[in-house]
């Protein structure tokens, strides 16, 4: 029987969500949890792979088990072995081909900028020196509507087949008088790639790029014409669709 988690973290003290040597990660944390929970030691698929730093509001991993379990219970005993920052927010049975990687069809996530320095904002946003143009930052954000190739935002020597997305949402919301986010919806997502679409715009915004440059950079497939990738801290995976 298979089994979807839907949960949360706090990516601060992680290396990422997958599994690695030699570092805590989100799923490692999981596998571990679920295997005392389990007759047999039990592995999670996510929903994507976040990377060091990267938060997650909503994300969905699904495990494998001959086990029929009472769904409440198992999340609540879940929350009970897990650390203080990853919170399961429920579980559920699910058809056995149901991937929770493959499956999924649509991902966001947000990215959050302030600039009035503000200490309670400092872990989970990223503070800007200079008020950007977010007009001509959307502007430049609704070209990546029609792009496929997104090599130029991807990290280099990355193992994907291909670096062809599809965004069907990119844009700059505002929260507070100083604080926005960025909102980006997607069938895939490459490695790095929200924190360098990020921080290119915000060189539009500055008025280090214009928007026909920007479109330029889209086009070259070339990481190195794209600007440089902002903190990790900042960023949020918010949604996981099917």
């Amino acid at each position: 029987m298979r089994y979807f988690i839907t949960f949360s973290y706090d990516g601060t003290c992680y290396h990422g969500w997958q599994v690695q040597p030699n570092a805590a990660t989100v799923q490692e944390r999981l596998n571990d949890a679920l295997s005392k929970l389990l007759p047999t030691p039990t592995e999670c698929v996510g929903a994507g792979r976040t990377d060091t730093g990267v938060h997650a509001s909503k994300m969905v991993a699904h495990f494998d088990t001959e086990q029929s379990l009472d769904v409440e219970q198992f999340a609540f005993r879940l929350n009970r072995i897990l650390p203080e920052d990853i919170a399961v927010d429920g579980v559920k049975q699910v058809d056995d081909d149901l991937h929770a990687r493959f499956s999924a069809i649509l991902r966001t996530y947000h990215y959050f900028v302030y600039t009035k320095k503000n200490p309670y904002r400092r872990h989970y946003a990223h503070r800007l020196t200079f008020v950007p143009n977010y007009e001509l930052m959307n502007q430049a954000a609704a070209l990546l509507l029609d792009a496929e190739d997104f090599t130029s935002f991807s990290k280099l020597n990355n193992d994907q087949k291909t670096n062809i997305c599809d965004v069907q949402h990119a844009r700059w919301v505002q929260i507070e008088e100083d604080y926005w986010r960025f909102e980006i919806t997607a069938n895939r997502f490459l490695r790095n790639m929200v924190r360098a679409v990020v921080g290119t715009l915000l060189e539009v915004g500055r008025g280090r790029m214009s928007i026909d440059e920007f479109r330029k950079v889209i086009a070259a497939q070339n990481r190195c014409s794209a600007g440089e990738s902002v903190a990790a801290n900042a960023l949020f995976l918010v949604d996981v669709q099917y």
